[in-house]
């Protein structure tokens, strides 16, 4: 049985939005965090430093503004009956791990069986950018790309993978570089049909002896 656990409303998301800190308090908490490693935010190279920092922010955490399915919305039904499998694959992503706030790097690979209509391949990427752009865990994300895809589109399936570098493991705690974890999400035919997944996977380059 195929079950797509929707997640967080956009509208939940913009409600906690409109209660965020203002920029003054924002850049001041940057401050404390300078002080409580052991510097002195009013020297002259940090002085701009909380400036710079809430400016990042803005840059690394850009996807809570933004509205995946928006970008979805707007489809096209002239494909002359092309029903055949599209895929975007190795479609860089930065996001930041919400345990530590430290990047997550790597590639996504998104797939899917058109039922009657067809997306700009641009609006893939930028979904993938949008979820990527928000704090988060690399199961979470990888989830909710191949969610909002299935649910706007509605097509006979959706599959992505994405394969990134966690640097909450690679530049402390276990301090591993090198390592790369590999996360997948198959709805419909991709989950029920073993040739089409076979075929997905080894279309992004990873053989039949890929991910099941």
């Amino acid at each position: 049985m195929n079950m797509i656990v929707k997640p967080e409303t956009e509208t939940a998301i913009a409600e906690l939005s409109e209660g965020r800190p203002s920029r003054a308090q924002a850049e001041e908490a940057v401050r404390t965090l300078i002080r409580w490693a052991g510097d002195d935010p009013a020297r002259e190279g940090l002085v701009g430093t909380p400036d710079r920092v809430v400016r990042s922010y803005e840059e690394f955490f850009a996807g809570y503004d933004d509205d995946p399915r928006e970008m979805l919305a707007r489809t096209f039904e002239e494909t002359d009956g092309y029903d055949e499998m599209v895929v975007l694959r190795d479609i860089r992503l930065e996001s930041y791990c919400e345990h530590h706030i430290v990047p997550i790097i790597g590639k996504a690979h998104v797939g899917y069986l058109p039922a009657t209509r067809v997306v700009g391949i641009s609006k893939l990427a930028r979904v993938v950018e949008t979820y990527a752009k928000r704090l988060q865990i690399q199961e979470k994300m990888t989830a909710q790309i191949a969610n909002c895809i299935q649910e706007v589109l509605e097509p006979r399936g959706v599959a992505v993978v994405i394969e990134a570098a966690h640097q909450c493991m690679t530049t402390r705690g276990i301090r591993k570089p090198g390592v790369t974890m590999v996360t997948s999400r198959m709805l419909g035919a991709f989950r029920e049909n073993d040739s089409i997944r076979k075929e997905f996977l080894a279309m992004i380059g990873k053989g039949a002896g890929g991910y099941a």
